[in-house]
């Protein structure tokens, strides 16, 4: 199962991922070592996930998430629904 997962950075910008194991891929943004952009963004909240059936698909949500301006992925992340955790 793949996730793509937004986070907010500490200066309140957004990233948008995929990954296989959430919890590792959060870890590895926490100690710096997840992505350049978040390196020094620190610290992070996960904001949003979504499950994907497969790499592909992952890649494709994760590249019309990035194609959302700020307010469409503020609209999605603040979606009872789909906030992180529920």
């Amino acid at each position: 199962m793949w996730v793509v997962y937004i986070v907010e950075c500490a200066d309140r910008t957004l990233y948008t991922g995929i990954t296989n194991d959430l919890k590792q891929r959060m870890a590895a943004h926490e100690t710096g070592k997840g992505a350049k952009y978040t390196k020094h963004r620190r610290p992070l909240t996960l904001r949003y996930t979504e499950t994907a059936d497969s790499k592909g698909d992952a890649l494709r949500r994760e590249a019309a998430i990035k194609a959302l301006d700020r307010s469409a992925k503020l609209i999605l992340i603040a979606t009872p629904a789909n906030q992180a955790g529920k």
